[in-house]
C-alpha cells in the first residue's frame, strides 16, 4: 500500500532532482521510473504527476537509465511502484522484475513496454510483476495501473488482458483438473479470496466485501500465494480461472 510519504530527498538519475508535488500530510504513491530513454521518462513522469491534488497522488522518487540502476535504487528508495521498460542496457526489465522481487517484494512492479508480443507477456508475469502496461495505451491506463498495483491488486492493459484470457480459454481443458487439485488445498475462506482475487478486486475491496481489516486479507493473500505455489496475484487469477471459481462451472 502507497505510505504517508511527508518528505522526499530522491536522487534521480539522468533528470534534475524531483520536487514533492503531494499536499502535506496526504498519502503518496512513490514511482521509481526506468527506462533508457531521457525524453519517455519525462513523457511518462509528466502523465504520472500531472493532478496533485488527487489523493493519493503519484510522486516520481527516482529515475533509472538501465535495469541495474533501477535495482539499485529501489533497494536504496523502496518505492511502492516500480516502472520498468522492458528493453534496457546491462538489465532489462524482465530481469530486473525477476531481481526485485527477491530484492524489494513490497514493491509492486509495473512491466511498460511498446511490444505487445505473447512471449513478453508470459515471462513478464512468470518473473512476478504486478502489471504490464503498453506505451501506446491510454494515459488513464498508466494511472489506473499504479494506482491500482499500489493498492495491491493487478493491473492489465486491455490489450494485454484480451491475449492472457485468450491464452487461458485455450489452456482450461487441459489445465483443469490440475488447477482444481492445487485450489482445493485451501481452506473454504482462502478460496472465497482467492476468487475474488481472481475477479480483479484490490486487497482493500476484499475487505470491504467480507467485512474483515485489510492486513486480513493481505495474509490470506501471502497464504494463498504460497500454498498454490504461484508468484504474484495475476498467476493466481489464472489459476482460479482455470479451476472454475470465477464462473462457478467445472472446465
Amino acid at each position: 500500500m502507497p505510505r504517508d510519504h511527508r518528505t522526499t530527498d530522491a536522487t534521480t538519475t539522468g533528470a534534475p532532482r524531483h520536487q514533492p508535488t503531494a499536499r502535506e500530510g496526504h498519502q503518496v504513491i512513490r514511482v521509481l521510473l526506468a527506462d533508457d530513454e531521457v525524453m519517455i521518462r519525462a513523457g511518462v513522469r509528466a502523465i504520472l504527476t500531472a493532478d496533485p491534488a488527487t489523493d493519493p497522488a503519484i510522486e516520481v522518487v527516482a529515475e533509472a537509465g538501465d535495469g541495474r540502476e533501477a535495482i539499485e535504487l529501489t533497494r536504496s528508495h523502496r518505492p511502492d511502484v516500480a516502472l520498468l521498460d522492458i528493453r534496457m542496457p546491462r538489465l532489462d526489465g524482465l530481469a530486473a522484475a525477476a531481481e526485485l522481487r527477491r530484492a524489494a517484494p513490497d514493491t509492486a512492479v509495473v512491466i511498460l513496454t511498446t511490444f505487445g508480443e505473447d512471449e513478453y507477456i508470459a515471462r513478464a508475469l512468470a518473473d512476478g510483476a504486478n502489471g504490464f502496461l503498453l506505451k501506446s495505451g491510454d494515459p488513464h491506463e498508466l494511472i489506473a495501473g499504479v494506482r491500482a498495483v499500489a493498492a495491491g491488486a493487478a493491473y492489465l492493459s486491455p490489450q494485454v488482458a484480451h491475449r492472457v484470457i485468450t491464452e487461458m480459454r485455450s489452456n482450461r481443458i487441459g489445465h483443469g483438473a490440475h488447477a482444481r487439485r492445487r485450489v482445493d488445498t485451501l481452506t473454504p475462506r482462502e478460496r472465497q479470496v482467492l476468487t475474488l482475487v481472481g475477479a480483479g478486486l484490490s486487497n482493500a475491496e476484499i475487505a470491504s466485501r467480507l467485512n474483515v481489516v485489510e492486513g486480513t486479507v493481505k495474509a490470506y493473500v501471502s497464504a494463498i500465494l504460497t500454498r498454490l505455489q504461484v508468484r504474484n496475484r495475476v498467476q493466481a487469477a489464472i489459476l482460479a480461472y482455470e479451476a472454475g471459481l470465477l464462473d462457478g462451472t467445472t472446465p
